[in-house]
């Protein structure tokens, strides 16, 4: 796995409208980042090298609905902890979650498979998705992620990701324990 030095400017081109809306956003609210160019990282394994380039753990983002593709939810988790569909449905209160579709993916976070970040929900404008952190991502200081491709990844502060980007762009958290 390729791996750069870390950065604390954007890339010198966008790959994709979200990852070019996020550094303006990041550059607008003053959330202050580092970040490095890699490989196409997919899985959790694949970030090993990543979390060592920007001393931060790379959480994991999934992106679920329920059977009927009606309800949508961001979740996020620490990387090493596994998901159980069962256990989350449950802390809140709903049933038959499962893994969006890609084509679902796309269209709602602006992502493919495998750069699901916090970041998608800049596309959002009709707050429909409903964003859900596991507990112990927020004990940890920094908040490592995608930019909304596979091939850049990023830390910044996971303060700054509920006090001044999900303000920004409107959205609620809520925090559960599985």
């Amino acid at each position: 796995m390729r791996v750069s030095e870390p950065y604390m400017t954007p890339p010198a081109e966008f790959k994709t409208d979200l990852q070019k809306q996020v550094y303006e956003t990041l550059e607008k609210l003053n959330i202050e980042y580092k970040r490095v160019d890699n490989d196409p990282a997919v899985t959790m394994a694949d970030c090993v090298e990543i979390n060592k380039a920007l001393d931060c753990t790379v959480i994991k983002t999934l992106f679920l609905c329920n059977r009927q593709k009606t309800s949508f939810y961001l979740f996020v988790m620490p990387d090493g902890k596994p998901f159980v569909t069962k256990n989350f449905g449950a802390a809140l209160g709903v049933s038959r979650v499962s893994f969006a579709p890609p084509e679902l993916l796309l269209e709602k976070v602006g992502v493919e498979v495998g750069a699901t970040t916090v970041f998608g929900l800049l596309l959002d404008k009709k707050n429909e998705i409903r964003t859900v952190f596991d507990s112990e991502v927020l004990k940890d200081e920094k908040y490592g992620c995608t930019d909304g491709t596979t091939t850049d990844y990023m830390c910044v502060k996971t303060k700054d990701i509920l006090e001044k980007f999900l303000p920004y762009v409107k959205h609620k958290y809520e925090v559960i324990e599985i």
